[in-house]
């Protein structure tokens, strides 16, 4: 079989000179970065008059308002957009929003998501991760800068030549023919002993215990009702701690009774606090839930979370009962992180 690999990629393998006497790889990109002062295209869905007059300053140039049926036929038809807003995201249809960021993946768009706080979650687990995304929650226009700015991109001038040579022509079966051996070798991998030289698994423990008839199982037990007293250890301290760490939450919040909140404003330490005494308590957390614990705008609450999340901090998770939101939970570094900080002021 390794023979006739050989002769496929031989038999496809571009001629000399395919791309140019003395080259062997395809030529550089031509153009370069357009410059920062170019103004980013934007597709602004939702009514005109919800348009925010200071979206001119963040350099974005508005291509079009449309209604969100119409959006995303346009997205795929338009080669040049950078950003995409969605005023009122909670009004579009979940059909039409899915449709929406599938052309936005497409063309490689950045989106910038209005909404509220009530609807948030469901926003949140609608938009796929892998999108580039900004939500504003009340925002007020530096959040909306602050968006447009972060939603902007660096972008490339591209030279689409349509003439295919030869050279390419067999450059792409080449490319199909490598993925089809390549598929072929893994189906034939997983078939068990399919290959020479795979070795064959050893049955488990379990699968060998099956074959002896007569034999004695002890009986399913539920230690759900476990009495409190049969608690283990460990479970004990979790909750000590969980109200430990309750308790300075509550005490950060009393400081605002006294002090302006801004003054000692630090969102980050709250979610993850927020979050370690909710991991103790066995409770998942919401976007919108952490959003409130932050005590800031919700807009400010949404950056830190994704900043949050992009350093390895926070971990998105599905909802396993409704797959219309996600919970945010606490990454096992930054639990072990907090576990050996609260160890450290209890000795």
């Amino acid at each position: 079989m390794m023979g006739q690999v050989m002769q496929t990629l031989d038999t496809l393998a571009p001629a000399p000179g395919g791309f140019g006497a003395g080259r062997a790889d395809p030529p550089a990109t031509i153009g370069g970065t357009i410059p920062d002062g170019v103004a980013s295209p934007l597709l602004f869905v939702g009514s005109a008059a919800d348009w925010p007059d200071t979206a001119s300053l963040a350099e974005v140039r508005l291509v079009r308002t449309l209604p969100p049926l119409r959006a995303a036929d346009y997205i795929r038809k338009t080669a040049t957009l950078d950003i995409i807003w969605l005023a009122a995201a909670e009004t579009i249809e979940g059909e039409t929003l899915g449709d929406i960021c599938a052309a936005a993946g497409e063309r490689g768009c950045s989106l910038i998501c209005e909404t509220t706080l009530v609807a948030l979650d469901r926003l949140v687990a609608a938009i796929p991760a892998a999108l580039d995304v900004q939500f504003l929650v009340d925002a007020d226009p530096t959040d909306r800068l602050v968006a447009l700015a972060a939603a902007r991109r660096t972008r490339h001038g591209i030279l689409h030549d349509i003439a295919r040579d030869d050279a390419m022509e067999r450059i792409d079966r080449l490319q199909e023919e490598v993925a089809r051996i390549s598929r072929l070798l893994g189906d034939l991998a997983g078939q068990r002993g399919g290959l020479p030289g795979t070795p064959i698994g050893f049955a488990s423990r379990v699968e060998e215990l099956t074959d002896y008839a007569g034999q004695v199982r002890a009986p399913a037990r539920d230690f759900a009702a476990m009495p409190r007293s049969f608690i283990p250890e460990e479970r004990t301290l979790d909750r000590q701690r969980a109200k430990a760490v309750r308790r300075m939450l509550r005490q950060r919040r009393m400081r605002e009774q006294y002090f302006p909140a801004d003054l000692f404003a630090d969102p980050a330490w709250d979610m993850l606090l927020d979050l370690y005494a909710a991991r103790l308590e066995r409770q998942p957390v919401s976007v919108s839930s952490l959003c409130i614990a932050a005590a800031v705008p919700a807009t400010t609450a949404l950056r830190w979370i994704k900043t949050m999340t992009d350093a390895g901090l926070f971990l998105r998770e599905d909802d396993p009962h409704d797959g219309r939101r996600i919970f945010i939970a606490l990454a096992e570094g930054a639990a072990d992180a907090l576990a050996r900080y609260f160890e450290a002021l209890e000795e």
